[in-house]
């Protein structure tokens, strides 16, 4: 990453999306069957309305029939494209933060910021494609 990279130089451009109007026990099925995924991004058209993390989700006596939207937070999940990503990363080490879905001016998803499990840098598509290939090719039953 050079020094004067942006969000929008170091982003994912392919995350993985849920609809709006998905449930909590869909949310939860989602976050159980990818343990690498950690912020579910809600869209409608096009639009980020809303994120859950595993938190979000922790209340063992929230109904999994009921609209996760609810739960659903924007306040601190969200970055625009043009932010200096060094700057940007030290204050995701800071406080802990690991996803933050980039956004335009009217809440287009444009990609997720994915802060490494090291901290020393962002995930990169080709790096998730990589990872979800292997992960793919270690799941394959052997005869």
């Amino acid at each position: 990453m050079t020094a004067d990279a942006t969000v929008n130089d170091v982003m994912l451009r392919r995350p993985t999306v849920h609809p709006a109007d998905v449930t909590i026990g869909a949310a939860r099925a989602a976050l159980e069957a990818a343990p690498k995924l950690h912020l579910l991004l809600l869209i409608r058209d096009g639009r980020v309305i809303g994120t859950l993390d595993r938190g979000d989700l922790s209340d063992p006596a929230l109904a999994g029939d009921s609209p996760a939207l609810a739960l659903a937070e924007l306040d601190g999940r969200t970055v625009a494209p043009d932010v200096p990503a060094e700057r940007l990363r030290k204050d995701m080490l800071a406080t802990g933060i690991r996803r933050l879905a980039v956004v335009d001016d009217e809440m287009r998803l444009l990609g997720l910021l994915c802060l490494k499990s090291s901290g020393t840098g962002f995930c990169s598509d080709d790096g998730v494609a990589d990872m979800r290939r292997a992960r793919s090719a270690s799941n394959v039953p052997r005869p």
